[in-house]
């Protein structure tokens, strides 16, 4: 019983850096592949870099590297691979979201639509998982932790 107990109040550090990737690369992959490929209902890589240079306003290598961004970054965090800097890459795209989309629509996500855009709760859980994978790395189970091993 003092085993179990200790078991369970033992903190397992790389574990919790484990989820907090998966999280992140899980969250983001369906709006990469929506962006990318036209999965999960959206429109592909034409469409989506259409939407985001013309009525969005984006210069064309912030659109693509947006797409690039959720979806090969998404999977690279999902394998542990190079996990820092593809978090680093996202905390940046969400910061950008926030000061040029969200701010000025408040904190909440426009759950009832009623405002006139999403608020940037959201984007603060993307950027504080984010964080917490550069600060801490990819974890236990990642490719990157295989590398480093070796």
């Amino acid at each position: 019983m003092k085993n179990l107990v200790k078991k369970l109040l033992t903190t397992h550090p790389n574990i919790g850096f484990s989820i907090a990737r998966l999280t992140l690369g899980l969250v983001i992959f369906p709006h990469g592949a929506q962006k990318l490929l036209g999965l999960f209902g959206g429109y592909g890589y034409s469409a989506t870099m259409e939407s985001l240079t013309t009525q969005m306003g984006l210069p064309s290598i912030v659109a693509f590297s947006v797409i690039m961004i959720e979806f090969f970054g998404s999977i690279s965090l999902i394998l542990g691979l190079v996990s820092r800097f593809w978090a680093v890459s996202l905390a940046g795209m969400f910061l950008g979201i926030i000061f040029t989309t969200q701010l000025e629509h408040g904190f909440f996500m426009n759950w009832f639509d009623n405002q006139a855009g999403e608020g940037y709760e959201y984007s603060l859980l993307i950027i504080g998982l984010a964080l917490s994978v550069v600060l801490n790395g990819s974890g236990k189970w990642s490719i990157d932790s295989l590398i480093s091993k070796k």
